[in-house]
């Protein structure tokens, strides 16, 4: 049992499966604003599904760094706590697609580079997840990417106070994806939620995480 859990988690099965599940067709609804996105804040919540929809689109990317080492780990940073939005708070790599940017990958790579300080010659991108629509307006292109170890990071304290991996294997196990009641704007809504020791991975990014876990992981 022990050895089949760890062979799930081994970075030859879950770049395999990525690859072969995932690809870098840009998602339809990224622009259009006749398309719903289906994952998103209303995954759990679907009465965000419709405050969602009145906001206006604003496309953006993200970059999911799977780092390759002998047990996989996620690159996440926490946000500057001087940010206005949502300061302090757990996060990939990544933000607005900028009309230079040719490709939601591209977005995420130039972000990534710029936030952190990630050489792209590091960085193999696998695939798309599905698109991810937030109550802000937001509709986030998640790139799945393949990290080689040996890179070193600066960070941008603008924008990020730290950064961290964690292990895939507790990213990815059900029992670790909690559900959370939030207060946003007077209204309670319910949130994934993943912690980690000290640091608290919640909403969109563990919303990510969840869909990274349905597309790689189920069947």
């Amino acid at each position: 049992m022990q050895q089949a859990v760890e062979h799930a988690h081994s970075a030859e099965n879950i770049f395999g499966r990525a690859r072969a599940r995932l690809s870098l067709d840009v998602p339809a609804g990224l622009n259009d604003p006749n398309i719903t996105p289906e994952r998103g804040d209303h995954d759990i919540d679907p009465v965000m599904r419709a405050i969602a929809q009145v906001k206006p689109i604003r496309p953006a990317a993200v970059l999911v760094p799977v780092v390759d080492r002998p047990e996989p780990t996620v690159l996440l940073t926490q946000r500057s706590a001087h940010l206005p939005d949502h300061p302090g708070q757990i996060s990939f790599p990544g933000g607005k697609i900028d009309a230079g940017d040719e490709t939601p990958l591209a977005a995420a790579l130039r972000e990534a580079e710029e936030e952190i300080g990630l050489a792209r010659d590091f960085i193999d991108p696998i695939g798309y997840l599905d698109l991810y629509m937030t109550t802000r307006g937001y509709r986030i292109v998640p790139v799945v990417a393949r990290v080689k170890p040996g890179f070193t990071l600066t960070l941008n304290t603008s924008e990020v106070d730290d950064s961290f991996e964690v292990p895939l294997a507790f990213l990815m196990a059900p029992e670790n994806h909690q559900k959370v009641a939030r207060e946003w704007q007077g209204m309670k809504r319910t949130v994934y939620a993943m912690p980690f020791g000290e640091r608290n991975i919640w909403g969109v990014t563990a919303g990510i995480m969840r869909n990274l876990y349905d597309r790689i992981y189920r069947p």
